[in-house]
């Protein structure tokens, strides 16, 4: 997959696409079905399939206190839409992108630089200043610009539509199983393991620490996960905060693997999250902390083996 990183590194070669356009946070199943749809397109057009996504996203730019998490970051997006399409394109949202006549929109970015054959998009999409394009706008301008529009159908999954704000849903609720479900594979936190103070050495308890980078995290407490290295899996407990005990100032991933006592710094893993424990609270005392990550140890390998044991 080729990565276009703005408007500006789109060369004439890139004219000539079929294309879909959206965050696709999470990249689920919903997503995938797109993606689907995408390819079948881009087949019947012998064109390539390109992914148009936005860094920050659109609301993080018109109403940064409101901004959802996000269930992925981008480099895991990226990695998770390589093998579905040819081109991605990352366009930066700003306001000046914002105030884009609709037209515009269509006409200059679409048409004149991507070359766009066909365009796989949902019926509630909104484009261009003051998201005054949509669905139906659309389909007028593929009529004078000379493409064709197809409507995304959407992903349902015992009744239920496969969305992003659904799948943040049930983690928020720490229902794991049922954004599994959505999602088509384990709610996962990737990351490259970093230096910390250390402080898990010196009560017993040794972490690997990885920065979560973002804004607002989908999960925040102490969890039983997995922890994916080498293809293996090794169960584990994590915690997912500030750390308030240690004074801790940032949003970090903290997880404590059993029996494993090699290096991982600068190590990329993959955290699976299975059952949450409890929330993240400020202890006393290193001691009166150390006694609580006793038994959270103790409940997450009482977690895995009771499932283990069904």
């Amino acid at each position: 997959m080729e990565l276009i990183r703005g408007i500006h590194n789109i060369k004439p070669q890139h004219k000539g696409c079929v294309l879909t356009i959206g965050n696709f946070d999470g990249v689920h199943l919903g997503h995938m079905s797109v993606l689907s749809q995408l390819k079948a397109s881009s087949e019947k057009h012998q064109l390539p399939s390109v992914v148009m996504t936005f860094e920050p996203q659109p609301v993080e730019v018109f109403n940064p206190a409101a901004a959802p998490a996000r269930l992925i970051r981008w480099r895991d997006k990226y990695q998770l839409l390589q093998p579905h399409v040819d081109r991605l394109l990352c366009v930066r949202f700003n306001q000046a992108f914002a105030n884009l006549p609709a037209e515009e929109f269509v006409s200059d970015l679409l048409v004149n630089k991507l070359g766009v054959k066909h365009l796989v998009i949902g019926d509630d999409f909104k484009f261009g200043c003051k998201r005054q394009g949509d669905f139906a706008l659309l389909q007028v301008l593929a009529k004078k610009y000379h493409f064709s529009v197809e409507d995304t159908q959407s992903c349902i999954l015992q009744s239920e539509r496969v969305s992003s704000t659904a799948i943040r849903e049930r983690v928020a609720k720490d229902d794991f199983v049922g954004a599994q479900r959505l999602l088509g594979r384990p709610y996962s936190v990737w990351g490259t393991v970093v230096h910390g103070a250390k402080n898990g050495r010196t009560i017993g308890f040794p972490t690997a620490n990885i920065l979560m980078h973002r804004k607002v995290s989908p999960v925040s407490g102490v969890f039983a996960v997995q922890v994916k290295l080498d293809g293996r899996l090794y169960d584990a407990v994590a915690n997912v905060g500030y750390r308030p005990t240690l004074n801790g100032k940032q949003n970090q991933l903290e997880v404590h693997i059993f029996d494993f006592a090699g290096d991982l710094y600068q190590q990329r893993l993959q955290v699976i999250f299975r059952h949450k424990i409890r929330a993240e609270q400020k202890f006393e005392s290193l001691a009166a902390l150390q006694q609580q990550i006793v038994l959270d140890c103790q409940t997450a390998k009482q977690f895995f083996a009771l499932e283990r044991a069904e």
